[in-house]
Protein backbone atom coordinates (compact mmCIF):
# COMPACT_ATOMS: atom_id res chain seq x y z
CA UNK A 1 0.00 0.00 0.00
CA UNK A 2 1.39 3.39 -0.97
CA UNK A 3 0.10 6.92 -1.29
CA UNK A 4 2.89 8.93 -2.85
CA UNK A 5 3.74 12.43 -1.70
CA UNK A 6 4.94 13.54 -5.12
CA UNK A 7 3.01 15.56 -7.70
CA UNK A 8 0.70 13.20 -9.64
CA UNK A 9 2.01 14.59 -12.95
CA UNK A 10 5.33 12.84 -12.22
CA UNK A 11 3.76 9.39 -11.89
CA UNK A 12 3.62 6.93 -14.75
CA UNK A 13 0.27 5.39 -15.70
CA UNK A 14 0.84 2.34 -13.51
CA UNK A 15 1.68 4.33 -10.39
CA UNK A 16 -1.03 6.96 -10.94
CA UNK A 17 -3.81 4.41 -11.32
CA UNK A 18 -2.34 2.14 -8.66
CA UNK A 19 -2.23 4.94 -6.12
CA UNK A 20 -5.81 5.88 -6.96
CA UNK A 21 -6.93 2.32 -6.30
CA UNK A 22 -4.95 2.10 -3.06
CA UNK A 23 -6.27 5.46 -1.89
CA UNK A 24 -9.85 4.22 -2.22
CA UNK A 25 -8.98 1.18 -0.12
CA UNK A 26 -7.35 3.40 2.47
CA UNK A 27 -10.39 5.70 2.49
CA UNK A 28 -12.65 2.71 3.22
CA UNK A 29 -10.45 1.68 6.13
CA UNK A 30 -10.44 5.19 7.62
CA UNK A 31 -14.02 6.22 6.96
CA UNK A 32 -15.98 2.97 6.90
CA UNK A 33 -13.97 1.08 9.49
CA UNK A 34 -12.88 -1.72 7.16
CA UNK A 35 -10.10 -3.79 8.69
CA UNK A 36 -7.87 -4.57 5.70
CA UNK A 37 -4.50 -2.93 6.24
CA UNK A 38 -5.67 -0.88 9.23
CA UNK A 39 -2.35 -1.34 11.09
CA UNK A 40 -0.13 -0.72 8.07
CA UNK A 41 2.26 2.26 8.49
CA UNK A 42 0.83 3.92 5.37
CA UNK A 43 -2.67 3.68 6.85
CA UNK A 44 -1.62 4.90 10.27
CA UNK A 45 -0.09 8.08 8.90
CA UNK A 46 -3.49 9.08 7.48
CA UNK A 47 -5.54 8.51 10.63
CA UNK A 48 -7.33 11.77 11.42
CA UNK A 49 -6.30 13.28 8.08
CA UNK A 50 -9.21 12.38 5.83
CA UNK A 51 -9.32 15.98 4.55
CA UNK A 52 -5.70 15.66 3.39
CA UNK A 53 -6.45 12.29 1.80
CA UNK A 54 -9.49 13.79 0.07
CA UNK A 55 -7.27 16.57 -1.32
CA UNK A 56 -4.73 14.01 -2.58
CA UNK A 57 -7.55 12.08 -4.27
CA UNK A 58 -8.70 15.23 -6.03
CA UNK A 59 -5.17 15.87 -7.33
CA UNK A 60 -5.02 12.31 -8.66
CA UNK A 61 -8.44 12.68 -10.29
CA UNK A 62 -7.42 15.93 -12.01
CA UNK A 63 -4.30 14.24 -13.40
CA UNK A 64 -6.29 11.21 -14.53
CA UNK A 65 -8.73 13.43 -16.46
CA UNK A 66 -5.83 15.42 -17.91
CA UNK A 67 -4.47 12.16 -19.30
CA UNK A 68 -7.80 11.23 -20.84
CA UNK A 69 -9.18 8.84 -18.22
CA UNK A 70 -12.76 9.08 -17.04
CA UNK A 71 -12.83 9.50 -13.29
CA UNK A 72 -16.04 8.07 -11.89
CA UNK A 73 -15.21 7.46 -8.24
CA UNK A 74 -15.47 10.72 -6.31
CA UNK A 75 -15.13 10.69 -2.55
CA UNK A 76 -17.86 12.28 -0.40
CA UNK A 77 -16.60 15.70 0.71
CA UNK A 78 -18.75 15.59 3.85
CA UNK A 79 -16.50 12.80 5.19
CA UNK A 80 -13.28 14.73 4.55
CA UNK A 81 -12.60 15.64 8.16
CA UNK A 82 -9.48 16.13 10.22
CA UNK A 83 -6.17 17.65 9.22
CA UNK A 84 -5.97 19.19 5.77
CA UNK A 85 -2.25 18.56 5.31
CA UNK A 86 -0.09 15.46 5.50
CA UNK A 87 3.21 16.13 7.23
CA UNK A 88 4.23 12.64 8.27
CA UNK A 89 5.85 10.15 5.94
CA UNK A 90 6.69 6.47 5.78
CA UNK A 91 9.43 7.54 3.34
CA UNK A 92 10.34 11.19 2.79
CA UNK A 93 9.57 12.49 -0.73
CA UNK A 94 13.27 12.40 -1.66
CA UNK A 95 13.34 8.69 -0.78
CA UNK A 96 10.11 8.14 -2.71
CA UNK A 97 11.81 9.57 -5.80
CA UNK A 98 14.68 7.11 -5.34
CA UNK A 99 12.25 4.20 -4.98
CA UNK A 100 10.46 5.15 -8.19
CA UNK A 101 13.73 5.58 -10.10
CA UNK A 102 14.73 2.04 -9.13
CA UNK A 103 11.49 0.61 -10.47
CA UNK A 104 12.54 1.46 -14.01
CA UNK A 105 9.06 2.66 -14.92
CA UNK A 106 8.13 5.78 -16.85
CA UNK A 107 7.73 8.01 -13.79
CA UNK A 108 9.36 11.40 -14.33
CA UNK A 109 11.31 11.66 -11.09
Amino acid sequence: MRVWDLPPRLLCRQHLLGEHRELHGLWNILVKGHKGYSRHPETLRWVGKQAALFARHNKLAVEMVRRGYKHRTPLPARLATGARAQRSFVDRPSRQRELLKRKGCECRV
